[in-house]
């Protein structure tokens, strides 16, 4: 196994497994790959139109359910409980108002579309999360409180996208998770590879984009190992591979070796050090996502889909607001307009538009009517998976679009219902992965990737 030593880090996941070394973990599980199964599901893409696509994915998930009314599915003559206190303002697109505090993705409307019919049907943190990131619905596993806590059955979406796609260029981690990759308090939770094996885990940034001295984890050398010392050490892997391939005519010692050589390439390569450079990024671009957490975060995605990375995902956390919504919001929309507007206008500028799907989302709704605080006397939401949003932009997705509906009061979908799997479906037709294609879960049985759902083909 190719092995680099890091510095300690005594973080351990829900697997148990440490994430010291990135080189380390991805080829110690690359033995279990089924690259067979991967040729397989490649041919069966083609073979349905899907061939490669020079397409990547930006998810930028609100952990813990924003509210769809207080957002982009406002209730403007609801009663004063269900419509909350703020209005709506008119877009640069006839017909769609979204919150008022969102006036700068209300000037770039017209380059994503907003689903208002989405819903999960669970008011749950985990099972919907499950749902969203992996597109699978098992309550079998959530609905048992001693058990709800699993770190997930199924792989994510980025995880079976990347390993079906890999990096779009060499020397960049496919899949990236920014500031970190958890979904409600789980680390790497459900964007975690599963059955498909931690090597498909996203590579997790470790660190806040905004901070002076932000640095990424696993990608450069410590200060114990020269890059001379790396270089002997990969000439007498090789060696030792060519050796052991004269014994064994089977896939695997080449498939390790290419994860091998994408794990050197990481290490001793520019491509993702360039990549994660933010400092080096034009002051004015900051400053246009915010200057803060968020918008850094985004700022960066953008950064690594450019450079070639295939799947990454921008965690937002924050959006569970039982009590005092008002206050959180007046400060959360401001950073996520900012963030989500400069990320549209960024892309187009660079014609990386058509290129880059990007996707807002949580994992649930909020309810209509709005609580009184939960005894604190500061009104807010709770769970609700009859209505919540999905925004979807760029990537081939047409904007300026409503699709779907919700009743009166945002109560429930009452116009086109869109669910999940047709999220991943949608998404999958972007990247150029079939969907039909099986893996071998666990226990060795055929799991498609999905059930059910179709593309959103109004969107496209």
């Amino acid at each position: 196994m190719f092995r680099i030593e890091m510095a300690r880090d005594p973080q351990r996941y829900c697997d148990g497994i440490s994430r010291r070394s990135f080189v380390q973990l991805g080829v110690a599980g690359m033995a279990s790959v089924a690259l067979s199964d991967v040729l397989r599901a490649k041919e069966l893409s083609a073979a349905a139109g899907l061939g490669r696509k020079d397409t990547s994915v930006i998810l930028i998930w609100l952990d813990g359910g924003p509210s769809h009314i207080d957002l982009y599915d406002m209730k403007p003559d609801a009663p004063q409980e269900c419509r909350g206190p703020w209005k709506p303002i008119r877009t640069n697109v006839a017909g769609i108002e979204i919150n008022e505090k969102l006036p700068r993705q209300a000037k770039v409307a017209d380059k994503f579309s907003i689903i208002r019919s989405l819903h999960t049907n669970t008011p749950d943190h985990f099972r919907g999360a499950h749902y969203m990131i992996t597109g699978r619905d098992h309550k079998d596993v959530f609905d048992d409180g001693t058990r709800r806590n699993l770190a997930g059955k199924y792989p994510s979406i980025g995880s079976i996208a990347t390993k079906m796609r890999g990096a779009r260029r060499p020397g960049i981690p496919p899949y990236v998770s920014i500031p970190f990759a958890k979904s409600i308090l789980l680390s790497p939770g459900y964007f975690a590879g599963n059955y498909l094996g931690a090597q498909h885990n996203p590579f997790d940034v470790g660190g806040d984009p905004n901070a002076d001295d932000f640095k990424v984890r696993h990608i450069s050398l410590p200060e114990t190992m020269s890059l001379d010392r790396v270089e002997d050490r990969w000439a007498l892997l090789q060696n030792l591979n060519q050796f052991r391939r004269s014994a064994e005519r089977g896939g695997s010692v080449d498939r390790m070796d290419r994860f091998q050589q994408q794990a050197y390439e990481l290490i001793t390569g520019s491509a993702a050090q360039n990549a994660f450079n933010i400092a080096a990024e034009d002051p004015h671009i900051r400053d246009s996502y915010g200057r803060h957490t968020w918008g850094q975060s985004t700022l960066l995605a953008r950064r690594l889909v450019e450079a070639g990375a295939t799947f990454v995902t921008v965690h937002l956390n924050g959006w569970d607001h039982h009590f005092d919504i008002v206050k959180k919001m007046e400060t959360f929309l401001p950073q996520l307009d900012a963030a989500v507007a400069a990320l549209f206008e960024d892309l187009d500028d660079r014609g990386l538009l058509d290129q880059v799907l990007v996707v807002v989302c949580g994992e649930m709704g909020r309810t209509p009517k709005m609580n009184r605080g939960n005894a604190k006397g500061l009104p807010g939401r709770d769970h609700w998976g009859g209505a919540m949003f999905c925004l979807l932009g760029g990537g081939g997705v047409q904007g300026g679009q409503i699709l779907g509906a919700t009743t009166s009061g945002g109560e429930e979908v009452k116009d086109r219902p869109v669910s999940p799997e047709d999220i991943h479906q949608t998404i999958y037709h972007v990247l150029g992965v079939d969907p039909r294609i099986s893996f071998l879960d666990l226990a060795g049985r055929p799991t498609p990737v999905l059930d059910n759902g179709r593309v959103i083909h109004e969107l496209l």
